[in-house]
């Protein structure tokens, strides 16, 4: 599936105003961004206009500001870290309006080759909202032409990602994509569109009912399909088997059996655990040490709870893996962040980090759990949109994406 969006590279932007959607929602603890992933994964976009003449307005969101406009969800601290990886002083508006008079101000005052950074976009309120097309006026009035480069937000019709792509159209401006949007469509795209085969995609994490559309979508591109994490205890009970404790969704068994038909009557595989890991209940907190037993799928006392995959299913889902020439991972295995029930997980990264196979990993927990355990480097890709790519996976098109110019 190739992109067929205009991208930076298509775009005239000289002496341009160009807005820059960014992804800048990085975890903070006490002012101090913890990991700049995501600031890193900007850089490519930034410094392409920078270099051609551009004056670049950037904007993001930050938390999700329950509580009105703060300076904990303030985008200060990026604009600190991002003038250090730029090498360049980059003009924060700390506004809390956003777009207010201190942005246009600043933006009038800019040079080519200039950064300006406004405030976080959520202190304006819900941008889905009917405020959104006041909002998406503002945004489209400082700026010439718009770039989105926040996949981690394409799957939202924000203001600042979808609504203020109409209105600089509207006034002969041109809407393209970033480097990063364009990486993250082309690998998770071909990866579901077009993979290499075989194509094996592992699902984990806690609920069924987060992954309905994608379990689905997945039966039908992938040839072998691999449910770990707490969604499988779903399908262990709907195949018949004891669960004890473990988490179940008791709406969607009359599901996961259509689906484990789907797969037989598809000629696909759909692989479940065999044997599972399990302790007398979740651990408080969640690192603290805990005691484990392992015991086949079927076989789970009724007064203990699983808690990760077992010895012989990491064996199972790790050959599977081996023979692939695509894989796509979402969602952990077990409770990754405690270390006696990360093995799972652990077992499934280090199969994918030793594979020759185009290897994507799908965001949020999977990401941080390839980090947290040092495989983040040994993966062809590794999405920084956990939203956006469930919906990516499931077949939906991204607001985001479908916003920008075609070719």
């Amino acid at each position: 599936m190739s992109l067929n969006k205009k991208s930076v590279d298509d775009i005239q932007v000289a002496g341009k105003r160009v807005l820059v959607r960014c992804d800048f929602n990085v975890p903070l603890k006490d002012g101090q961004i913890t990991d700049e992933t995501r600031i890193v994964a900007a850089l490519p976009t930034i410094n392409k206009l920078l270099s051609e003449g551009a004056k670049v307005i950037l904007c993001s969101h930050l938390g999700k500001v329950k509580e009105g406009p703060n300076e904990k969800e303030s985008l200060a601290p990026v604009a600190k870290r991002l003038s250090e990886k730029l090498g360049k002083e980059v003009n924060f508006v700390a506004d809390y309006n956003v777009t207010g008079e201190a942005a246009t101000a600043a933006v009038a005052a800019m040079k080519e080759g200039d950064v300006v950074l406004l405030q976080n976009t959520r202190f304006r309120g819900k941008e889905e909202t009917k405020n959104g097309e006041e909002f998406s006026k503002e945004l489209a009035d400082l700026c010439d032409s718009y770039v989105c480069d926040a996949f981690g937000s394409s799957h939202r019709a924000h203001a600042s990602v979808a609504g203020v792509t109409d209105v600089v159209r509207a006034k002969g401006g041109e809407c393209a994509v970033g480097y990063l949007m364009q990486k993250e469509i082309d690998f998770l795209g071909n990866a579901v569109e077009n993979p290499v085969r075989p194509f094996v995609a592992i699902l984990g994490g806690a609920k069924v009912a987060d992954k309905l559309n994608v379990i689905d979508n997945l039966l039908e591109k992938a040839d072998t399909l691999i449910i770990g994490g707490g969604m499988a205890f779903t399908f262990l009970k709907a195949k018949g088997y004891e669960i004890g404790n473990s988490l179940v969704d008791d709406e969607k068994l009359d599901y996961c059996k259509e689906m484990m038909a789907k797969a037989e009557k598809l000629g696909k595989q759909l692989l479940l655990p065999i044997d599972t890991t399990v302790a007398a209940g979740f651990p408080n907190p969640i690192d603290a040490e805990i005691e484990v037993e392992v015991v086949d799928a079927d076989k789970i006392p009724a007064d203990k709870e699983g808690l990760d995959i077992g010895t012989k299913t990491a064996e199972m889902y790790a050959d599977a893996v081996k023979s692939a020439k695509t894989v796509v991972w979402n969602g952990p295995m077990g409770v990754f962040e405690n270390p006696v029930l990360a093995k799972g997980t652990i077992a499934v990264a280090k199969s994918l980090a030793e594979t020759d196979a185009t290897t994507i990993i799908g965001g949020g927990d999977s990401a941080a759990a390839c980090n947290q355990l040092g495989f983040a480097d040994k993966m062809s890709h590794i999405s920084t949109g956990g939203g956006a790519s469930l919906e990516f996976l499931e077949g939906k098109e991204l607001p985001g994406v479908a916003a920008a110019d075609n070719k």
